[in-house]
This record gives C-alpha cells, sequence and structure tokens, in this order.
C-alpha cells in the first residue's frame, strides 16, 4: 500500500465497517471519511482520520477513492465529480448491481474504476471482498486488491459474477448470522442461558469456517469427520434436511440473485 491516501465517500453501515477495518491496518492520517452529517463520524477524528462533508476535498486529498453509497445514487454522483478525478485516481464503486459499463460512462473519460462487492465483516477485517474490473489499468486493479486485503480477503472476479458475489459474500453475512441465532435459541431451549449460547453458536461457527478455510475440502468432506453411524450429530442434520435446511438456504439464496437480476 505504500502511503496511498484512501477516501471512503458515504459512511453508512458498509462505509464505516471499511473505515473501521482499515484503522486496524493502517494510520488514520492516511484515511478521509465523508458524511453529509459529520458529527456522527466525528470520533473518527481521535483515530486520526479525517472527517468532511465535502466529497471534492475528500477526493483532492486521496489516491483511492471508494464510493460506498446506495445504488440509485452512485451514478448522478459519480456524474457530478468526474471533473475532481485525475490519472492519479483509482475509483471503486461498492454499488451493488450497478455494471462498469455504466459506471465507465458516468465519469468518462476517466477510466480507472473497478467494482468491488465486499462485506460488513471489513469491520474486522475479514471481509470476503470480490472485486471486477473492464477498462480500468491492471495497476488501478491491484491497487485495489491491496486495499481490500486490508479489511479481509480479496478475490478477482469476472464481472458477470458480481450479481453471485452479492448473494454469497454480501448477503452471506445476515444468512449465516441468522444460522447462529437459530443455534443459540436452540440452545436456550435445552438449557443455556441466551448469552452463554450465543458465544458457544458464534464460537462454533467460526470453528468450523477457520478448519474449512485450512483444509481447503469440501465442507461435506468435513461433515463427515464429525459424524458417526447412528450417532447423535448425523440424526440431528437428517432432522434438519427433512425440515429443508439446505434447500431454504439454496432457494432463498437463488431468489436474491433473482432480485439482482
Amino acid at each position: 500500500m505504500g502511503n496511498k491516501r484512501i477516501a471512503v465517500i458515504g459512511t453508512g453501515n458498509l462505509g464505516l465497517s471499511i473505515v473501521k477495518g482499515l484503522l486496524t491496518k493502517i494510520d488514520g492520517r492516511f484515511i478521509t471519511a465523508t458524511d453529509k452529517d459529520t458529527s456522527r463520524i466525528a470520533y473518527l477524528k481521535e483515530q486520526g482520520v479525517n472527517i468532511t462533508s465535502n466529497n471534492e476535498e475528500a477526493i483532492n486529498n486521496s489516491d483511492i477513492i471508494l464510493f460506498a453509497v446506495k445504488p440509485w445514487i452512485i451514478l448522478p454522483l459519480l456524474e457530478s465529480l468526474k471533473n475532481s478525478f485525475t490519472h492519479n485516481h483509482v475509483i471503486a464503486s461498492l454499488a451493488a448491481s450497478v455494471p462498469l459499463d455504466e459506471l465507465e460512462k458516468s465519469v468518462a473519460p476517466f477510466t480507472n474504476i473497478v467494482r468491488v462487492m465486499p462485506n460488513v465483516a471489513a469491520a474486522v477485517a475479514e471481509s470476503a471482498s470480490c472485486i471486477s474490473k473492464n477498462n480500468a489499468s491492471e495497476e488501478s486493479l491491484q491497487a485495489v486488491v491491496s486495499v481490500f486485503n486490508l479489511v479481509g480477503t480479496s478475490y478477482v472476479i469476472e464481472e458477470k459474477l458480481m450479481g453471485a458475489a452479492t448473494v454469497v459474500g454480501g448477503c452471506g453475512t445476515a444468512f449465516v448470522l441468522r444460522f447462529i441465532r437459530a443455534m443459540a435459541q436452540a440452545g436456550v431451549q435445552i438449557g443455556f442461558d441466551a448469552q452463554t449460547a450465543t458465544n458457544i453458536a458464534t464460537q462454533t461457527v467460526k470453528g468450523a469456517a477457520n478448519m474449512l478455510s485450512e483444509a481447503g475440502i469440501h465442507p461435506e468432506a468435513m461433515v463427515d469427520t464429525v459424524t458417526t453411524p447412528g450417532g447423535i450429530t448425523i440424526t440431528a442434520l437428517n432432522e434438519m434436511e427433512n425440515n429443508g435446511f439446505s434447500s431454504a438456504i439454496i432457494q432463498g439464496m437463488l431468489k436474491a440473485n433473482d432480485k439482482i437480476k
């Protein structure tokens, strides 16, 4: 990263998560965060972050600009700011479902713009961030990859898969959290207090994810290491499947993908 200066335009849930994650890895003086109401993010000043409500100011003082705004805002916002971009800037749009060709039209003739789909786990430097480019240079792409590797793990993908990335990586955090909630609720029913049940479920999911990441094998292969013939685990899994466990997740994600289209 060197001394690249990063601007985060828009500090809603996602933008703020990225700022928090970046602060775990780089000095706050290299970060500028914008919000219409700077009182919301005034506390970031204590960590050295530059805060402003002026997007042009943020752009002028940065090298890499991350637009963490809603899809219906991104195109007119880029259009209004395009005269502020120089050949030294790299832009990343975090707006779901807005394709690169539309983004590029809004900032033409500027071309150093890429798409990113991170998730809110960026706040703890654990985001799964998918990145794609069209006409941006390879150097620009790698600059953005470097930023998002600071807040998790980045995957360079074809743009046609960005919708799928939104469902699996972006929305996926909510799916996993709902699963943890269900585990905790069951834990309460069978005897734990709510906090203990939540703590155990959270650590169990974290442990399973870390094991899978380290092993690099198919999840079902790891399931086989936990189940024994006629045992408790397989009994529970079969009951879950009888009630549509895997099907419900798959169908929900397919419906989310249809929504994007």
